[in-house]
């Protein structure tokens, strides 16, 4: 397992920078997404701008990953690989991106609607994001890695979902994947003990039926075992005093879609 790295402040700050650079990256691309986009210019547009911000894209080239974004639509799950395939009104698509600056990785995913989606997609969107919050909160001084995963678990099996195993969150920092290992399922009570200065990539992967995968054979991309589509949304956070504190935020997402949400207002360092 990868070592657990304890950050200073002036580390974490130095997260924060790139992990904003992926929040306006994501939310440029928000308001790109449009039925007969391709995945393929998504990504030129994601590189362009990281590059634009004095960055380099994270994942380009990471363990021989192709290209700056993993796009996956519908049942996908993580890794998908951008393609000129067209997006179609009522698919979804999870984006990961991540950008490297200053010598430190941020690293974050959402999960957007193409055009009107079905409503009981919508619904697997919306418990998949609950689930981070719900996650994120538990990430408290005194807590264990079990009680998060226990927190994302509890909330989406009880609504049916599949609660993806082989694939964690992790830590962040100089190294794009560092320990601990972060599970969106667990017992409460179990696992490594959260410590200040840690700061770590939650990102709850759920799917509509099964909780079981598989991989194409481009040796890349995951999807469902059953072909139903899949969620997946990822914050970074840092525990600073305690208390989870959000270096990653949605809410360029939110004003590119015109969503109005008070869901990080918690976990803001700002917040009243």
């Amino acid at each position: 397992m990868a070592e657990i790295i304890l950050k200073t402040r002036e580390e974490i700050e130095l997260i924060r920078e790139s992990a904003l650079i992926v929040s306006k990256t994501l939310g440029m691309l928000a308001s790109e997404i449009k039925p007969g986009i391709s995945t393929l210019k998504l990504d030129k547009l994601a590189e362009n701008f990281i590059r634009d911000h004095n960055a380099v894209p994270g994942f380009l080239g990471l363990y021989g990953f192709p290209n700056t974004l993993c796009v996956s639509p519908n049942a996908q799950i993580v890794h998908g690989i951008p393609n000129k395939i067209p997006l179609l009104e009522g698919d979804i698509i999870s984006i990961d991106c991540g950008a490297l600056k200053n010598g430190f990785y941020g690293d974050h995913a959402y999960t957007f609607a193409v055009g009107e989606i079905d409503s009981s997609i919508e619904k697997l969107l919306r418990i998949t994001k609950e689930s981070l919050y719900k996650g994120i909160e538990t990430f408290t001084e005194g807590n264990r890695i079990g009680d998060m995963g226990y927190a994302i678990q509890n909330h989406c099996e009880k609504e049916g979902y599949g609660v993806v195993r082989e694939l964690v969150g992790h830590g962040l920092g100089k190294i794009m994947h560092e320990g601990p290992e972060v599970p969106n399922y667990g017992r409460r009570g179990r696992g490594k003990k959260i410590l200040n200065g840690m700061v770590l990539a939650i990102e709850p992967m759920i799917n509509q039926g099964t909780h079981r995968i598989k991989q194409l054979k481009d040796g890349w991309t995951i999807l469902t075992a059953d072909n139903k589509v899949s969620a997946h949304f990822e914050h970074n956070v840092a525990l600073i005093n305690g208390k989870p504190e959000l270096l990653s935020t949605f809410k360029y997402i939110n004003q590119s879609l015109g969503i109005e949400s008070d869901e990080e207002i918690l976990f803001y360092k700002d917040h009243p």
